[in-house]
């Protein structure tokens, strides 16, 4: 079995102080993959390499305490890499990937957006861009017969049963048509498997990710936008999906919860 953990962080420091360093230290996984780590390696500490881990950074070199990526692995990788090979994202912190025998696996911060804002003309580039690298991937990975696993904060809600208040949001970035019908083409033109909805095909929910504002955590008012994302190979061999939502509002060290799943 191999167990695989992903994470939007909200800040790798912040995060280590409210609860993250004791979830490490207690995870079962094999393999955990942070989002918006926010922070240069030499400036996290026992964090950018902790006991027992071996790991592999993508930080923000265009805007320092920004995004970041980072893959943490109980076995050594074979092979890393940073980016996926187009300029304006080298060094955004956006992605990065680890190889180890029979898996290709990368930690991906998908750009969140504000329609109608440049913010959301560069996510529509990234993600104009990323869409091939998926394929290219998918088969040099499977030249060397690896399966691909590509988990993260997609920050795109797929269906209208990924997020609560779909109605009413129709017309914003993470839900747009656009965005949308692009998560499809992933799926459906690349070749993947969305691995929670192939296990939990029903919904609403459950959710991965809910504001601070209001009482959106307590009311379970979330989206689903963090995703493992895998080709065919390895997505039927998942077995168990969790999403590590805290007990309760105080007890949460990001605005995430870690999506977790076992594989045979």
């Amino acid at each position: 079995m191999t167990t695989v953990s992903s994470v939007n962080v909200n800040g790798l420091r912040a995060a280590a102080k409210k609860g993250f360093s004791e979830w490490l230290a207690t995870t079962p996984a094999d393999i955990v993959c942070l989002q918006e780590v926010r922070a240069d390696p030499a400036d996290l500490a026992d964090l950018a390499d902790p006991e027992g881990w071996h790991t592999v950074h993508a930080d923000s070199r265009l805007l320092k305490g920004r995004a970041g990526v980072a893959i943490y692995s109980r076995a050594e990788p074979t092979a890393t890499r940073v980016g996926f090979g187009v300029a304006e994202f080298e060094a955004s912190g956006r992605y990065v990937e680890a190889w180890f025998p029979g898996l290709v696996v990368g930690s991906l911060y998908l750009p969140s957006g504000e329609v109608g804002t440049l913010r959301q003309e560069q996510k529509e580039r990234f993600m104009a861009t990323f869409l091939p690298y998926l394929v290219e991937l998918r088969d040099k990975a499977a030249a060397s017969a690896c399966d691909v696993l590509i988990c993260g904060d997609w920050n795109i809600a797929h269906q209208e049963i990924d997020l609560k208040a779909w109605k009413a949001n129709r017309k914003n970035s993470g839900f747009t048509p656009g965005e949308r019908a692009w998560m499809s083409r992933v799926f459906d033109e690349a070749g993947y498997r969305d691995v929670h909805r192939a296990l939990v095909p029903e919904g609403p929910g459950p959710y991965t990710w809910w504001s601070y504002r209001g009482k959106a955590y307590d009311n379970d008012s979330g989206w689903r936008i963090d995703y493992q994302v895998a080709t065919p190979g390895l997505a039927v061999r998942a077995q168990e999906v969790v999403v590590e939502r805290a007990a309760s509002y105080d007890e949460r060290w990001s605005d995430h919860a870690p999506v977790t799943v076992v594989y045979a």
